[in-house]
C-alpha cells in the first residue's frame, strides 16, 4: 500500500471506515488518487494532496453535494473530507450505453433546470487550482452581465497581469470587451442555473450502468450557456448530446454567437495556469467580438 500511515489514520478517523488496502489510480494533474477497500466491504476513491490550499477539497465536496441536490445526474457521494484529502464513492468505469450522449444531454438539461434567484454561490471555490470568485454584490447577484465580466473575465485578466502575460494588445482587447459585453450578452432572461462549472471530457466518467457521472466540479449558479460552451472547448461530446439537451431545454436565440465569450474565461485560466501557449487563443477569442 502506497498510502502513508498518516493519511490512512486521518481517513479512517474522519470516515469511520477501516482501510484494508489502497491502490494508486490516475488522479489528474493536481492530486494523487487511490482506490481503497474497507473492512465494511466498500470500495471508495481517495484523493490526497498536502500541497493544495486547505479548503480545496472541502470546496470540491461542497460542489458535489450541491450538484446532488438537483437529482438530475449521477454524482459520487462524499464520504469524508479534510484539508488534505477527499474520500468519495468509487465509480467503477464501464462502457457507454447505446444512447449515452442522448441520455447525458437530457440529464444535463435537467441539472440546468435546477435554479435559484441569484448568480454566484455561497462560497468561492476553484477552477482547476485557480480561485474562482463566486461572492457577488447585490447588483451582480441580479445581473448576469456584470457578474460574468467582473467575477470571470476581469478576475482572470488581473491574474494575467500579475503573471506578466498581458500585452498592450490584450489589455486593449479586454477594455473593448468591457465596453461591448452588454451587447454580446444582451437579451438573456433566464434564472440562474446550477452549473458544473468545468465540464470537459475529463470531468465525466461512465458508471457501471453505462451512464454519465460528473466529477471535479467548479460549481456556481449562472447562465447555462457557460457550461455548454466549456464542453465545446476541447471536444469529446457527440452531436447527440447537444441535440438532446436543446430538445429538452431549448437554448435562447444567438447562443452560438455567445459561446466564445464563455470559452474566454477558461482559456484565460489556462493561460494563467499553463503559460503563453494559450495567449494566441485568448487573443483570438477576444478579437472574435471586435471584428
Amino acid at each position: 500500500m502506497n498510502l502513508s500511515d498518516k493519511i490512512k489514520k486521518q481517513v479512517e478517523l474522519a470516515s469511520g471506515e477501516s482501510i484494508l488496502s489502497a491502490h494508486p489510480v490516475g488522479g489528474g494533474c493536481i492530486s494523487e488518487a487511490f482506490t481503497v477497500n474497507t473492512k465494511s466491504g466498500r470500495s471508495l476513491l481517495l484523493k490526497t494532496n498536502s500541497s493544495v490550499p486547505p479548503d480545496m477539497f472541502v470546496k470540491e465536496a461542497n460542489g458535489l453535494n450541491e450538484l446532488q441536490k438537483a437529482g438530475a445526474i449521477k454524482i459520487p457521494e462524499v464520504i469524508a473530507v479534510d484539508s488534505s484529502f477527499i474520500l468519495i464513492e468509487f465509480i467503477s468505469p464501464s462502457s457507454k450505453s447505446k444512447h449515452f450522449f442522448e441520455d447525458f444531454g437530457r440529464k444535463f438539461a435537467l441539472l440546468h433546470r435546477y435554479s435559484r434567484e441569484s448568480f454566484g454561490f455561497y462560497e468561492n471555490n476553484y477552477i482547476g487550482s485557480t480561485p474562482q470568485i463566486n461572492a457577488a454584490n447585490i447588483e451582480e447577484e441580479s445581473d448576469w452581465i456584470k457578474f460574468y465580466f467582473n467575477k470571470r473575465i476581469l478576475y482572470q485578466y488581473k491574474l494575467v497581469e500579475k503573471n506578466d502575460f498581458a500585452t498592450p494588445e490584450l489589455t486593449s482587447g479586454i477594455s473593448k470587451i468591457e465596453n461591448k459585453i452588454g451587447q454580446i450578452l444582451s437579451g438573456l432572461n433566464e434564472n440562474p442555473s446550477l452549473l458544473h462549472g468545468d465540464l470537459w471530457s475529463g470531468n465525466f466518467i461512465v458508471d457501471e450502468t453505462g451512464n454519465a457521472c460528473l466529477i471535479d466540479p467548479a460549481v456556481y449558479y449562472g447562465n447555462r450557456e457557460a457550461d455548454l460552451a466549456m464542453t465545446k472547448l476541447f471536444g469529446g461530446f457527440a452531436p447527440e448530446f447537444y441535440a438532446s439537451y436543446n430538445e429538452y431545454f431549448p437554448l435562447e436565440e444567438g447562443y452560438e454567437y455567445r459561446e466564445n465569450i464563455y470559452k474566454l474565461y477558461h482559456v484565460m485560466n489556462h493561460l494563467n495556469l499553463f503559460g503563453r501557449a494559450y495567449y494566441p487563443q485568448t487573443l483570438a477569442l477576444i478579437n472574435y467580438y471586435l471584428r
